[in-house]
Parts: structure tokens; sequence; C-alpha cells
């Protein structure tokens, strides 16, 4: 399996999903065991819903970033 690929998947569903949105932040475990369809050993869903975290968050900068340079 390769994470990085997995990480990506969940990011794009997970943005694109309020309700899945929603459940990630409330029960991350479940929501990428749910996307997956998978039960993954818990090592493997903590390494995956740490990346997810991070996209995320970086992308939100990112457009944030953006937003400010537009208004400069």
């Amino acid at each position: 399996m390769d994470i990085k690929e997995k990480i990506q998947e969940m990011v794009e569903k997970v943005t694109s999903d309020k309700n899945l949105m929603e459940k990630f932040q409330k029960e991350p475990v479940k929501a990428v065991e749910e996307i997956i369809g998978v039960d993954l050993p818990d090592d493997v869903v903590e390494k995956i819903i740490d990346g997810v975290k991070a996209k995320i968050t970086v992308d939100k900068l990112d457009d944030v970033a953006g937003a400010l340079k537009k208004l400069f």
C-alpha cells in the first residue's frame, strides 16, 4: 500500500464532502476505514490520518496565502 497515494485519495474525498469532513474531524479512524473499505492496523491508520490532517492544513494555508497575495 502506498501511503502517500492513500493520503491524497483521502484528502480529495474528505475535502469534497462536507459530511465526510465532519466525520473525519470527529472520528478520523472510522472515516478513513470507511473510505478505504478496509480495516487497517492502527499504526497505518494513524499515519494516514496525520498525513490527511497535514495536507488539509497546508492546502488551507495555500488558499489563505493566495488570497493575501491578491490583496497586495
